[in-house]
C-alpha cells in the first residue's frame, strides 16, 4: 500500500478541516511538503475549486487552489515526491493551455506531475464559468485525447468539436513518457469507461468500498483498457464526506482510530484493489503535533499493510 500525505488547509471542508489548520500558509506547506517527502510518503495530491456559490458554502467552504499551480509550487519545494490532484476540473479550462501547464510543470520538477481529471459537480460553478454542464463528459473525452495528441505527437493535429488545431508545434514535452500519469476520479459509469480509456488510475469517491472489485473489473474489462499496472487511490476517512460535503458518521473511517483497527482496516482496503490510500489525523492543535502524527503512521502502519 503507497501513502498520500494528507496536507493540511488545502480546503477548509466543514466534515473534515480542524480550526488550526485555518492557520497554516503556505510556506508552511511547503515545509511540510519537504517533510512528507523525507518521511516517506508516496504522493501529495491538490483539490481544486474556482468560485463556490454561496449555497454550498457552510459544507465545501470558499478555499480551494488551482490545482496545477499549487501541484507546481510544491514540486518546487520537494526533489522525489510525485504532485498529483484530486481532482482538476477538467471541462472548466481550455485543454491546450490545460496540457502547455501541465507539461511546464512536469518538465521544470524533473518528471513529478500526475493529474487526476473529474468532470466537476457543481453546475452553478459550470454557469458562472460559461461551461455547458450538461455536455462535459464529451468535452473531457475530447480534452483528454487532445491533450495526449499535444504531449506525445512532434506534430499534433486534432479535430472535434471543442477544440481542433493542426499546424502547431508544442514544447516543451512533459518529461514522463509516454506522458505524465492521468487518473480518473469519479463513480460513475462512464468515469470508469474513460478511466479505461485514457488512465493508469482511479479515485473513486462516493463509491463504497466494497463495491470497488465490481468497478475495477468494469474498467479492466473495456475493450481500450491497456492491461498495464493500474492504481486505485481512496483514503481512509473519505466516506465521512457524502455528496455534495455533506458530514457521515462512518465509525469504520473515523480519524483517531487505534493501529490494529487502521492496519485492519487498510489491509481491507488492499482485498478489495485499493493500491494508495491515506490516513486522516486525529484532532490535533498544531503542526508539529501533524507531522509527528504523520511520523507515526509511516513508522508504525505503513511496514504492516500489504
Amino acid at each position: 500500500m503507497k501513502f498520500v500525505f494528507p496536507m493540511p488547509h488545502m480546503m477548509e471542508l466543514k466534515a473534515l478541516t480542524q480550526p488550526w489548520e485555518f492557520s497554516v500558509t503556505g510556506a508552511d506547506q511547503a515545509v511540510m511538503a519537504q517533510r512528507a517527502e523525507e518521511l516517506g510518503y508516496d504522493m501529495l495530491a491538490v483539490p481544486e475549486h474556482f468560485v463556490v456559490p454561496h449555497a454550498h458554502i457552510e459544507l465545501s467552504g470558499p478555499h480551494y487552489f488551482h490545482s496545477i499551480v499549487a501541484q507546481a509550487y510544491l514540486a518546487g519545494a520537494t526533489r522525489s515526491i510525485p504532485v498529483n490532484s484530486c481532482v482538476t476540473l477538467l471541462p472548466l479550462q481550455h485543454p491546450v493551455i490545460m496540457a502547455k501547464a501541465l507539461a511546464t510543470a512536469d518538465w521544470m520538477s524533473a518528471g513529478r506531475i500526475m493529474c487526476t481529471f473529474g468532470v466537476g459537480w457543481d453546475e452553478e460553478e459550470f454557469t458562472i464559468l460559461g461551461v455547458p454542464f450538461h455536455e462535459r463528459g464529451r468535452m473531457a473525452d475530447e480534452y483528454l485525447a487532445a491533450i495526449i495528441e499535444l504531449w506525445t505527437s512532434e506534430a499534433p493535429s486534432f479535430h472535434g468539436k471543442y477544440v481542433s488545431f493542426d499546424n502547431v508545434a508544442f514544447a516543451p514535452k512533459p518529461v514522463q513518457k509516454p506522458h505524465p500519469p492521468i487518473w480518473i476520479g469519479g463513480d460513475a459509469d462512464a468515469q470508469l469507461k474513460r478511466a479505461a480509456r485514457f488512465a493508469s488510475g482511479w479515485m473513486p469517491f462516493l463509491t463504497q468500498p466494497e463495491e470497488f472489485p465490481a468497478k475495477i473489473d468494469i474498467i479492466k474489462s473495456q475493450p481500450t483498457y491497456n492491461g498495464g499496472t493500474f492504481e486505485v487511490c481512496y483514503g481512509l476517512g473519505t466516506s465521512l464526506v457524502g455528496e455534495g460535503h455533506v458530514l457521515i458518521d462512518d465509525p469504520t473511517q473515523r480519524p483517531g482510530m487505534t493501529a490494529p483497527e487502521i492496519i485492519d482496516r487498510l489491509g481491507r482496503f488492499a482485498e478489495l484493489g485499493v493500491t494508495m490510500s491515506s490516513v486522516p489525523i486525529p484532532p490535533v492543535d498544531d503542526v508539529n503535533a501533524y507531522l509527528d502524527y504523520a511520523q507515526w503512521v509511516i513508522e508504525e502502519i505503513k511496514p504492516k499493510v500489504p
